[in-house]
């Protein structure tokens, strides 16, 4: 394609329309049209966009947005090449970079930054490779997690990270954050499942980190490096994970308790019972109201606070046996479910943050704490609510001791609005505070991105955070690749 050939949608009407929302000058710049040209010259029909639509659908995740800025672009990646030139580009022209997969991340890690392009790697689906003997697969980052799941299924085999949106998160995407889910307590997190990783660097090259093996301990690890660092250091195009096997047998107990606080001592009960379930999963009174609502159930009418345990594999009968004793010996009304209500009452679980997308008014945080201080927290946040007069729910990852708990405000009036957004933020603050005092994290499974930024500082020393800045200086010189997020 010649350089005279025009970008669809790179007319004067379209950039000054692109530019309304986003507060940028309305007039479009010599360098821009440059940009644009070049970008376009090494990619396909269709694989870039600048129209208003395009823009403001993937100007952000589905984290609170703090200020809106509009891309210059939208790229959709459909090859390792297409990374490559696109980078390259990028970094001939210093255009920041903001990779993006399915955009179901919280925390704000694929909002747009001023003069950006999003690079969105969604259409990157294949599975490359799997492989049952040696358990693994390789996968291009916009491979649906369910996805991998389905095919690895055929095999016996599964991919263990398991995000609420496992239905739509992509690999890549999970990589980037670090993701976390609902089989972590036994399985680990996405880190524990990447055994290597294909990434275009910041000057276009592709380097390959890790191993084929299960094991490996030659160099830096690099690859742990990479998995969580929201797209800073490079852009993932591949990703060798390790399978495990598909479990044959799953065992499903429902305990209902009164209260949240004894359900979640009930977490700490089974530890000590030494059984080790595949999930442990915790809902407060709030979040079973919210099913209820939503499906029509009757959970609330059963107890005001929800445990679910999951076994799995060819012991999980008897380790069922064991958690169901342990939880009606702590007050808890236990039930056996069958089949199809353990799935519903599982799927119901992963889809507990609601439909809404978090903003300024609801905003569900992500505190890991040691599962000892379970109890302590919750009922920390419980009065804070209170004390700030805000609302509340929680769901939680208690077999790792991740919480989730969702803060909102209804709105009234902008002068009343006013007040309640100080008071939400402060309960926020509060939270995380309270959470860091408790020996915990600011975040379990989501990553910093852009909104958490404001309380990094809060966990990691200066010196720690001049040493990660360094190292992004090292793989990053220029600072184009998702510039604002992680650090």
């Amino acid at each position: 394609m010649s350089d005279e050939t025009a970008v669809a949608g790179t007319s004067e009407e379209s950039i000054k329309a692109r530019a309304v929302d986003a507060g940028e000058t309305a007039q479009p710049t010599a360098a821009q049209h440059a940009f644009l040209r070049d970008l376009q010259a090494g990619l396909g029909t269709g694989q870039t966009a600048v129209d208003q639509e395009n823009l403001t659908v993937y100007s952000a995740d589905q984290g609170p947005i703090l200020e809106r800025k509009l891309p210059l672009a939208v790229v959709w990646a459909e090859s390792v090449e297409d990374v490559q030139h696109v980078v390259r580009v990028c970094a001939a022209h210093q255009v920041p970079i903001v990779p993006r997969g399915a955009g179901t991340g919280v925390s704000g890690g694929a909002h747009a930054t001023q003069g950006c392009i999003i690079l969105s790697l969604e259409r990157m689906t294949r599975i490359l490779d799997l492989n049952p003997d040696d358990e693994t697969a390789v996968v291009e980052p916009g491979v649906i997690n369910a996805d991998l799941n389905a095919a690895a299924a055929e095999h016996g085999l599964m991919y263990a990270p398991d995000p609420a949106s496992y239905k739509m998160s992509t690999i890549g995407g999970n990589v980037a954050t670090n993701a976390g889910g609902l089989r972590c307590a036994k399985y680990g997190v996405t880190r524990d499942s990447v055994l290597a990783l294909d990434v275009v660097m910041a000057d276009g090259s592709l380097m390959h980190t890790g191993h084929q093996t299960f094991k490996g301990v030659a160099g830096y690890d690099l690859t742990a490096l990479l998995v969580g660092s929201e797209g800073t250091l490079g852009i993932v195009v591949g990703v060798t994970v390790r399978l495990k096997y598909l479990p044959r047998e799953v065992h499903t107990i429902a305990a209902f308790y009164q209260d949240f606080r004894s359900a979640a001592a009930g977490v700490l009960a089974v530890g000590k019972a030494r059984v080790q379930p595949a999930i442990m999963e915790l809902l407060d009174n709030g979040t079973l109201v919210q099913l209820d609502e939503l499906h029509g159930g009757d959970l609330q009418q059963r107890g005001k606070s929800l445990l679910l345990i999951q076994t799995d594999g060819f012991g999980a009968a008897a380790e069922a046996d064991v958690v169901r004793q342990v939880l009606a010996d702590g007050g808890a009304t236990v039930t056996t479910e069958a089949s199809a209500e353990a799935e519903m009452l599982v799927e119901m679980r992963r889809n507990s943050r609601g439909v809404e997308v978090d903003d300024e008014f609801r905003v569900g945080e992500d505190i890991a704490v040691p599962r000892s201080r379970l109890v302590d927290f919750v009922a920390e946040l419980e009065a804070m609510a209170n004390r700030f007069q805000v609302r509340l729910k929680v769901v939680a990852h208690a077999g790792d001791g991740n919480l989730h708990p969702t803060f909102w405000m209804d709105r009234v009036d902008p002068t009343t609005d006013a007040h309640a957004l100080q008071r939400l933020n402060a309960a926020l603050d509060e939270s995380i505070r309270v959470g860091l005092d408790m020996g915990g994290t600011i975040t379990g499974e989501h990553g910093v991105g852009q909104y958490k930024l404001r309380w990094l500082g809060l966990e990691q020393p200066q010196p720690v955070r001049e040493l990660q800045r360094r190292i992004k200086e090292l793989f990053d010189p220029q600072g184009i690749l998702n510039p604002g997020k992680a650090i």
